[in-house]
Parts: structure tokens; C-alpha cells; sequence
């Protein structure tokens, strides 16, 4: 896989985004996306990955151990996710209630967990960037899961709302944890860009940006390898969503990101009060 693809569902409705391995971009994780029309349903059992199933969007009912729940989203844009969250070894049924879109994000995990089943007031959510720098870096990053409330995870998993115009993924930053990036329109001619580059360090030079540029387009995917910048900006008119999700590496799970040296005088504290901001 490159570092930015345009995947396709196939015939059975599936779009694959990243697989754990790849030679060329190993992001640590398997992660799909599932087109599921009324009345199909999808299991997902893994014996050594956990598992996350989140609704993108539609009307599904989750089904796990002794339990049931359904879930509801019409606007991944204004309304946030509902996700379930298990362990290896637990087996998740998805029925459509109606044409649905599910992402499924795995990854190797030894440990044992209880089923976190989050419903959308249970995802933290921030606004960032109101008022600073004209509002150009104005976005909405919510946050379902991450080494805060799931310290048993290998995994984060949170979505951002990159509002029309605007700067996400910013200041440019970098973190030493691979990360993939979904992104969705609900205006299927909606676009942006995405830019990747070397970040700076003490002991590894940066890259102008601009060095590697993507366009993003309706589910589009960005796989963003360790200590490279991924700055982001979407066209007047255009909400652009993307799920994010990071896989934290042995010994050093993702708490925060690192702002690289040339830009941090952008920041003017935009981030006080939250880590990781996105």
C-alpha cells in the first residue's frame, strides 16, 4: 500500500483500508470499511486481534455476548459515533437496519478485556482552534477511545470534523506511532489536501512541505508512517471528516504529538488544556 490510496468497495461490499504487515506501509493494523444494505448482517470474531466497529453512518444493531443495542447516525458531520470495542476472542454481529457504513479497526493484543461499548455522549469532544489565526485551523476533534480511557488498548480511535476552509492536523507535527487516516464528504465533489514530509528533529533533518501532496477525496485514506508530518486543509464549502486511528507501539503507547521545532510559534497555546489534540 502507498502512502495515500483511493480503495474501492468490492463486489461483497468491502473496502479495505490498511493491513498489519504491509511491506510498504505496515501501520500495525487491519482496518476495513463495510457497505452493509438493509438486512445484512456481518460477524466479526478475532482470535488474537481486538477489535473496534464503528458506525460511520446509517441504522445498525450491534449484537455481542448476551447483549444488543442499536444504534442510530444520520451526519457524520454533526453527530458523533457510536463504537464497540472488545478483545480478542469476542465475537461482534452487525444487523443494518438500513444502508449503513461500519469501519472495523484491529490489531495484535494479548491482554483480556471487558466489551466498552461507546454510545456518542460518551465521546469526549473539543473545539480547537476558535479564534486563533483568523479561525483558519477551526476543527472539531472527537475522541472515542485512547491510552486515557483504554490504557489496555493498542489502539486510538477518534474522528475529526475539519471545518470548511480550514487547517487540520496542526501545527505540523509528528509522533513515533503509525497512524491511518479515513476520510469522507457528504458531498461527494468535496476535496482537500493532504501533505506529507520528514519531520524535524535533533538528529533528523525536516523537508519543506509540500514534498509529498495528496488530494483527499471522498473515502480516500492516508497511511501516515512514524516521525512524518501530515498537515491537512479542505476547500471552502466542504465539512471534511476523517476517523483517525493510531496504533501504539511496545513501550511507548501515543499520549500527545510532537510539534516540530520550525512551527511552534504557530501554536499561541492553542492546545492548553488538551493533549493530543489532532
Amino acid at each position: 500500500m502507498s502512502m495515500f490510496e483511493y480503495p474501492a468497495f468490492d463486489d461483497s461490499g468491502v473496502k479495505i483500508l490498511s493491513r498489519a504487515g504491509d511491506s510498504d506501509n505496515d501501520m500495525m493494523m487491519d482496518v476495513d470499511v463495510y457497505r452493509l444494505l438493509p438486512g445484512d448482517k456481518r460477524v466479526f470474531f478475532d482470535a488474537s486481534q481486538e477489535t473496534a466497529v464503528m458506525l460511520v453512518v446509517g441504522d445498525v444493531t450491534y449484537s455481542w455476548e448476551d447483549r444488543a443495542e442499536r444504534a442510530r447516525r444520520g451526519s457524520f458531520i454533526k453527530e458523533a459515533p457510536w463504537c464497540l470495542h472488545v478483545c480478542k476472542g469476542v465475537s461482534v454481529e452487525i444487523t443494518a437496519n438500513a444502508e449503513s457504513e461500519v469501519l472495523v479497526q484491529r490489531t495484535k493484543n494479548d491482554r483480556s478485556f471487558s466489551p466498552v461499548f461507546y454510545k456518542p455522549e460518551d465521546v469526549r469532544e473539543n473545539v480547537l482552534g476558535v479564534g486563533v489565526w483568523e479561525d483558519r485551523m477551526l476543527r472539531t476533534v472527537r475522541t472515542v477511545f485512547d491510552y486515557v480511557n483504554a490504557p489496555y488498548s493498542n489502539m486510538v480511535n477518534g474522528e475529526v470534523i475539519n471545518h470548511q476552509g480550514s487547517w487540520s492536523s496542526y501545527t505540523p507535527h509528528w509522533h513515533p506511532q503509525p497512524e491511518v487516516y479515513y476520510y469522507r464528504f457528504e458531498r461527494p465533489e468535496g476535496f482537500g489536501v493532504c501533505f506529507q514530509l520528514k519531520g524535524e528533529s535533533q538528529n533528523v533533518p525536516g523537508d519543506d512541505v509540500g514534498e509529498e501532496i495528496f488530494r483527499i477525496t471522498d473515502g480516500s485514506v492516508a497511511h501516515i508512517k512514524p516521525g512524518r508530518l501530515h498537515p491537512q486543509v479542505t476547500a471552502p464549502g466542504f465539512d471534511m471528516y476523517y476517523c483517525w486511528m493510531i496504533r501504539h507501539i511496545d513501550g511507548n503507547p501515543w499520549t500527545d504529538r510532537v510539534v516540530d521545532p520550525r512551527y511552534e510559534w504557530l501554536d499561541e497555546n492553542m492546545y492548553a488544556g488538551m493533549n493530543g489534540a489532532k
